[in-house]
């Protein structure tokens, strides 16, 4: 599969996951350097955000929005994924007051692997949202088409519901 940056086209390392699919199983890391797994996210509801790079505007707006609206569900569990650094993600969220969901490094790239999120020609993950079950199952997903555009946040918000 392709999205575009800046309408030039990039390759993910495969097929990205899809309603029904499992989440599959992986690592990443909170601003506190903890380990967080795919099993740490069953039992509850989750939406995972998934964006290139913290540090840039549309990322940053992705990132605020979903933070804006956690509270408002405190029976889903709000994750937002990039591969910036524990210590870029940690002074992001200081600097930005976001504290309302948890912002998890991919650095080691285990998420953008195993969700084939991954662009190698370009370093970063696809922008991405997912929201998945209690056990795992991929309930909506949304490969943002152009990485400079935002994701359909009312969509994502909707697929929510389901879990009220």
């Amino acid at each position: 599969m392709q999205v575009l940056f800046h309408d030039q086209p990039l390759d993910l390392v495969g097929e990205p996951l899809k309603d029904g699919a499992e989440l599959p199983k992986f690592k990443v890391f909170t601003t506190h350097n903890e380990k967080l797994k795919t099993k740490d996210l069953l039992g509850k509801p989750a939406l995972i955000s998934v964006m290139p790079d913290i540090d840039t505007r549309v990322c940053s707006i992705q990132t605020k929005k979903f933070n804006q609206q956690a509270d408002q569900y405190p029976h889903i569990q709000f994750l937002a994924v990039s591969n910036n650094s524990i210590a870029d993600q940690a002074g992001w969220c200081a600097k930005e007051g976001v504290k309302n969901l948890t912002v998890v490094s991919d650095e080691e790239l285990s998420f953008g692997y195993a969700t084939n999120l991954y662009l190698p020609n370009n370093g970063t993950l696809a922008r991405a949202i997912y929201v998945v079950d209690a056990e795992g199952k991929v309930v909506y997903h949304e490969i943002v088409p152009e990485m400079t555009h935002e994701p359909n946040y009312v969509a994502a918000l909707d697929a929510l519901k389901q879990f009220e």
